[in-house]
C-alpha cells in the first residue's frame, strides 16, 4: 500500500473537538460522533469525515470502501512517555524505582550500544505499539546515539509520527551508559540535524532525571532548548519519595525538585515531566504557568509502588495531564490498559475517570499537550490519517458486556476496562494500514 492510495473507512466514528470535562455527560460541542460514518483518506491525510449517507454521493466511482460497521474508529492513540529500550524488562519483579533502575534498567540499556540490537528492538517495539493502536509516542532511547538512529530509522520507514531523544546522563550510572556535557550535547545536535523534522519525526531533548545529570549538563540542555523552540523536552519529576530525598541532597541550592529544572530553563510549553506524583499545588501552578505537562503513568506508579497521582489537583491548577505507559516500569503498552489503571488510581483517590475524559486524553488531549494537535488527535479534514479501529465485540466476554450497553458511554467504558490488543482490529498511520488483528 502506498500513501497515494485513496479509500474510505466506514464505521461508527468518535472524535473530540474539545475537553469533555469530568462530568458523566460531556461538555456541549466536545464530542463528534457518527453512528454510521465515513473517513475518506487520501495521500496520507484525511480528506473528509461525515455520515456515510452524506459523504457517499461525493465519492468517486470505484473508490475502495472498507466496511467496518459494528466497529468504532477513533484517532490513533498517543503515548506521552515510554522507554522503548526497556521493552524486554517489562514485568521484572519486585523493586521500587531506584533499585529497579540499578538492578534491571541500566544493565538492559547497556545492550543498546550494539546497532543490530537497537534495530531489532526498535522494530519489535513499533510492532507492539501498533498492535495496541498507538500511532504516536514520545520515546526515551538509551544514552547511545545508535539507539536513537535505529528508532528514528524504523519509525521513518513506517511513516510514523514519533518524538524521541538520546538520554543525557553524565553521572550516577554505569560507565557504559554515561556521557559527558560536551559529548552529550554534540551527539544530541547531530541527531537533531539528522532526524528532527524529517518526515513525521521530532526530537525530544532527554535528560534522564536530575540525579543522573550535573548542573552543567542540565544548563547545556536548557541552552539547546532555548536556541530551537521547535524541540521538545522530556524527563522525570517527583516519581518516588526516595528520589525526592536524593535530589535534595544533590541540589541543596534549589528549594524543591522542580526548581532544579527551572534554573536550567527546562520548563516550557513543549516539556513533559513524567509522573509528578509528589508535588504540592504551588509546584503544579508553576508548571501550569509555563504550559508544561505531566505524564500520568498509572500502571507504572502502581507496579513500582510510587504513589497515587492526583489528577484533579493538577486539573484544578490548569495543568496539562497526559496519559502514558512508561514501559518497562509500566505493565502494558496498551492505551486502554493505561486508562484502566488510571480509573483504578482515580477510584482510590475519589476521582473516577470517565470514558469521555480517558479517550479524549489518549487522543486530542495528549496531542494538544505535546503541541501536535495541528496534525494528529482528531478525525477532521486535513489531519494526518492516524486511526484505530476498535472492536467492541473482540472477545466473548466483552461482546456480552457491550451487547448490554445502553449508551455509547457504556460501550466506551467497557472497552476502557476490558479492552486489549484483541480489541484493536486495525491500526492506520499516515494513511497506511500498519496493523491488522488476525
Amino acid at each position: 500500500m502506498t500513501n497515494n492510495d485513496s479509500r474510505v473507512l466506514r464505521a461508527e466514528l468518535l472524535s473530540f473537538d474539545a475537553d469533555p470535562g469530568d462530568d458523566d455527560t460531556p461538555a456541549p460541542g466536545s464530542v463528534r460522533h457518527h453512528p454510521d460514518g465515513a473517513v475518506w483518506i487520501e495521500n496520507g491525510r484525511i480528506r473528509a469525515v461525515d455520515d456515510y449517507a452524506a459523504l457517499a454521493p461525493e465519492l468517486p466511482p470505484g473508490i475502495e470502501v472498507v466496511d467496518h460497521r459494528g466497529k468504532l474508529i477513533s484517532p490513533g492513540f498517543i503515548d506521552s512517555h515510554v522507554h522503548y529500550v526497556q521493552l524486554e524488562i517489562i514485568a521484572s519483579y519486585g523493586r521500587q524505582l531506584l533499585d529497579w533502575l540499578n538492578d534491571y534498567t541500566f544493565p538492559e540499556e547497556l545492550r543498546f550500544a550494539d546497532p543490530d540490537h537497537a534495530a531489532a528492538l526498535s522494530e519489535a517495539f513499533l510492532d507492539e505499539l501498533l498492535r495496541v493502536g498507538t500511532t504516536t509516542a514520545q520515546v526515551f532511547c538509551s544514552s547511545h546515539p545508535t539507539s536513537v538512529d535505529a528508532f528514528f530509522a524504523a519509525s521513518h520507514r513506517r511513516g510514523l509520527c514519533m518524538l524521541a531523544g538520546k538520554v543525557l546522563m553524565d553521572r550516577h550510572a554505569p560507565e557504559g551508559l554515561t556521557d559527558d556535557v560536551v559529548g552529550g550535547i554534540r551527539d544530541s545536535e547531530r541527531l537533531i540535524s539528522d532526524w528532527h523534522g524529517k518526515g513525521r519525526l521530532g526530537y525530544s531533548l532527554t535528560p534522564r532525571f536530575a540525579p543522573t545529570s550535573t548542573r552543567a549538563q542540565l544548563d547545556a540542555t536548557g541552552a539547546l532548548l532555548r536556541n530551537d523552540e521547535s524541540l521538545w523536552l522530556q524527563t522525570h519529576l517527583a516519581e518516588n519519595t526516595g528520589e525526592l530525598d536524593w535530589v535534595a541532597e544533590l541540589f541543596p541550592g534549589s528549594r524543591d525538585y522542580l526548581e532544579v529544572y527551572e534554573r536550567s530553563g527546562l520548563v516550557g510549553p513543549r516539556s513533559t515531566f513524567a509522573h509528578g506524583i509528589h508535588l504540592d499545588q504551588e509546584m503544579r501552578g508553576r508548571l501550569a504557568e509555563r504550559g508544561a505537562n505531566l505524564a500520568f503513568c498509572p500502571s507504572s506508579n502502581l507496579f513500582l509502588g510510587s504513589g497515587l497521582f492526583d489528577r484533579q489537583a493538577a486539573r484544578q491548577m490548569g495543568l496539562n495531564v497526559t496519559y502514558a505507559s512508561d514501559v518497562g516500569g509500566g505493565t502494558d503498552l496498551s492505551g486502554l490498559a493505561t486508562l484502566k489503571a488510571a480509573y483504578q488510581v482515580g477510584q482510590l483517590r475519589g476521582q473516577p475517570l470517565t470514558a469521555w475524559q480517558g479517550l479524549y486524553g489518549l487522543t486530542l488531549g495528549n496531542a494538544r499537550a505535546l503541541s501536535l494537535d495541528d496534525r494528529i488527535g482528531r478525525l477532521a479534514p486535513g489531519m494526518d490519517a492516524d486511526l484505530v479501529v476498535l472492536d467492541p465485540a473482540a472477545t466473548p466476554l466483552l461482546a456480552r458486556r457491550t451487547a448490554r450497553s445502553r449508551s455509547l458511554a457504556e460501550t466506551l467504558f467497557a472497552l476502557m476496562m476490558m479492552g486489549d490488543d484483541r480489541s484493536v482490529a486495525e491500526t492506520w498511520a499516515g494513511g497506511r494500514l500498519q496493523h491488522q488483528h488476525d
